[in-house]
């Protein structure tokens, strides 16, 4: 059975189980010791333009955790936006593992962070009562699936830069983003004035592993003991790595994920035709959000699992994948035209 709940639930991609299978046939120095990490490392190097520093991890939570516990203290405060990610959906191993108050900011209705909004809330800087705001996160695509353009990205980057924060991008479904903006990895990163960013494999369509990649060298002091701390530390890190090397080769991550989002632009037409369905947000990546009627959800469900999002307005949310096919949102649209 295929979903549109989530591109988690997608298989993994034919070229990561080559790359698995190859760094499976002998042994090799362990904690990313070993060549695969270096050449992946030095892939990482040209691809970003820029010499990154970068850290393998089991998933995204811990990509996330890695990142910000790298760039503060207890006393000190993140914010991000009030869908984001790392707010609502990594329960309380942000605050436990960093000890940092988060702080949720509105985002607008394409669930993005608009500058007035950033700076309106820099305030109390240097009073002890308060706790100190050190990082700014920004989710690519959002959790509404659009999109922050690079001029945007600079924009908020700007911001930071100006006030001492550090600018974090959690960049589960990075690949998508960049899919769609037609631009390089580095044109949304560390070019566009991004400090560290977590990026995402899993839903690329790795079987396991995410990276971080650090852009400003001042947060290289110290997360090499936090990758150590917080569990993320892989043993056999090379397994990880030979991944993100075949995603990057050849920009197999582009084609994947393009082919995800235009699925997403086809199953977002196919809903527009029916006029018991209300498209909510834009579709620039790989989601459709959409009000349907209540009475839906149950039978649609049996064959297409999809996420209810917001309950009191019938909102779902409808994900495609590196590995949807245009015969299943066939089968989809007619199963629910016959509601």
């Amino acid at each position: 059975m295929k979903s549109f709940a989530s591109d988690n639930y997608a298989g993994v991609l034919p070229e990561m189980m080559e790359a698995l299978t190859k760094a499976n046939t002998q042994h090799a120095r362990s904690y990313g010791a070993d060549e695969i990490t270096a050449r992946t490392v030095s892939k990482f190097r040209e691809i970003f333009d820029a010499d990154v520093d970068v850290y393998f991890v089991f998933n995204g939570t811990g990509a996330n955790l890695l990142s910000i516990s790298s760039a503060t203290h207890s006393y000190n405060a993140v914010l991000c936006a009030d869908t984001s990610h790392i707010y609502n959906d990594e329960s309380s191993a942000p605050e436990t593992f960093t000890g940092c108050r988060f702080f949720p900011l509105k985002a607008n209705d394409d669930g993005k962070l608009d500058v007035a909004t950033i700076q309106e809330r820099l305030i109390r800087k240097g009073d002890v009562h308060y706790p100190q705001t050190a990082m700014l996160s920004i989710t690519q695509a959002t959790e509404y699936g659009t999109v922050y353009t690079p001029e945007e990205i600079r924009a908020i980057a700007d911001v930071t830069r100006q006030n001492g924060l550090y600018l974090h991008m959690d960049g589960s479904r990075f690949f998508n983003a960049a899919a769609s903006l037609g631009c390089e990895l580095k044109d949304i990163s560390g070019k566009a004035g991004v400090d560290i960013l977590s990026l995402g494999g899993t839903k690329a369509g790795m079987m396991f592993g995410e990276a971080v990649v650090v852009f400003n060298k001042e947060l290289s002091k110290h997360i090499a003991y936090k990758h150590k701390q917080i569990i993320q530390l892989a043993s056999k890190t090379r397994f990880i790595a030979a991944q993100f090397e075949a995603m990057l080769e050849n920009d197999l991550w582009r084609k994947t994920a393009t082919h995800a989002n235009n699925m997403a632009t086809m199953l977002r037409s196919a809903l527009e035709q029916n006029s018991k369905i209300n498209i909510t947000r834009p579709t620039q990546a790989n989601a459709i959000f959409a009000e349907i009627p209540r009475e839906w959800y149950e039978p649609l469900q049996e064959h297409y699992p999809f996420y209810v999002w917001k309950d009191s307005t019938h909102e779902v949310r409808l994900m495609c994948a590196w590995d949807t096919k245009e015969e299943e949102i066939n089968n989809f649209i007619t199963a629910l035209n016959a509601l």
